[in-house]
């Protein structure tokens, strides 16, 4: 099942970096407008996590999807490296907050053991 839910995280990253087709229909645009935001995208996202998807493994998606030269048409637009970018920023950008609160996290239960 963490298999299933691997290749979720990549298709999600996928369909959030192409964005919408300028050809789009009203119906497309509709569900874009809804489904198509970087919120759902990291809702999917944790969603997979919570099901067995690391977040070392979505760093890997996320490189993949930078390096690898099957999405070497992604990297041509513009708009979708910013997108790319944009989500990068989000997910690590929570690490980097988890991280920057741990030590409060740990000083306070040091103090909170002493008796003042």
């Amino acid at each position: 099942m963490k298999a299933w839910h691997l290749e979720h995280v990549e298709k999600t990253i996928v369909r959030f970096i192409k964005g919408l087709s300028p050809d789009a229909s009203s119906f497309e645009k509709r569900n874009y407008k809804k489904y198509g935001t970087i919120s759902y995208c990291i809702k999917q996202i944790e969603y997979d996590m919570k099901h067995g998807v690391d977040k070392t493994e979505v760093m890997e998606i996320l490189r993949k999807i930078r390096l690898a030269a099957n999405y070497a048409d992604l990297r041509q637009n513009a708009e979708a490296v910013e997108r790319l970018e944009r989500l990068e920023d989000q997910l690590s950008g929570a690490q980097k907050v988890e991280e920057s609160l741990s030590w409060y996290n740990n000083a306070y239960r040091e103090k909170s053991g002493r008796s003042w």
